[in-house]
């Protein structure tokens, strides 16, 4: 949050940061998220997961205005996501991805992609987002059979599952573009969901930490820019 916040004022973007306790109920939650959606002077809601257990975030999420949700997480924006319509809010992360894949040069359309992570922060609007650029898609997940004979076709590997050397050497195709996404701790270190190694086969790798994340919080600013912009057309 503290690199949101900094980020944020970089762009000239002023933060309000509502820090609740523990005890906060779902309804306080979304009485929270009424005001601020009634209040002229927000451009953008940010609510930073996961909340405590006990909160029904299906509820919140659905309550927050569509045009103000910063991250991508409204059943309007996951659907105009999924369509290819204009007007959709891409979730940071995977919006992150695409921007370095283009930036980097790499050729997305026609290449074939495999995302390892059916989440719906990442995995799942990951590969809709590849597909949108024309690559051919394969999604997979951690109970898929024969994952090694997926990733080692893979011109364009995202690794999102969430599993520590989910992903070894032998299981990339040599050359290949490959984004780790996920963020996994041991002993207090965060790693991601490649093994040793993967880097001398990959052609072009993301590290992690200091990969995706710096381009999450980029891409969040820019919604928070084009949700004004809706607003305010």
């Amino acid at each position: 949050m503290r690199s949101k916040q900094k980020n944020a004022k970089q762009a000239g973007i002023e933060t309000f940061d509502h820090r609740l306790p523990d005890s906060t109920s779902t309804e306080e939650l979304l009485n929270l998220v009424e005001q601020l959606n009634r209040n002229d002077a927000v451009s953008g809601v940010l609510i930073q997961q996961p909340a405590p257990p006990h909160i029904d975030m299906t509820r919140v999420i659905h309550e927050l205005d569509p045009v103000k949700d910063v991250d991508g997480f409204h059943p309007i924006n996951v659907g105009l996501v999924a369509l290819g319509l204009p007007g959709a809010v891409e979730p940071c992360t995977p919006a992150g991805i695409m921007e370095l894949l283009e930036d980097a040069g790499v050729e997305i359309s026609g290449s074939n992609a495999v995302v390892v992570g059916r989440s719906n922060l990442v995995g799942k609007p990951a590969a809709l987002l590849l597909l949108r650029r024309n690559a051919t898609v394969t999604l997979c997940h951690t109970r898929t059979r024969d994952l090694a004979g997926h990733t080692r076709t893979a011109d364009i590997l995202v690794a999102a599952a969430g599993k520590v050397d989910l992903i070894t050497k032998e299981m990339v195709k040599p050359g290949a573009v490959v984004i780790d996404v996920s963020t996994n701790w041991i002993d207090g270190k965060q790693v991601g969901d490649l093994g040793e190694g993967v880097d001398e086969v990959a052609g072009w790798l993301t590290p992690n930490p200091g990969g995706v994340g710096p381009m999450t919080r980029a891409m969040l600013i820019r919604n928070t820019f084009q949700a004004e912009a809706r607003r305010r057309p």
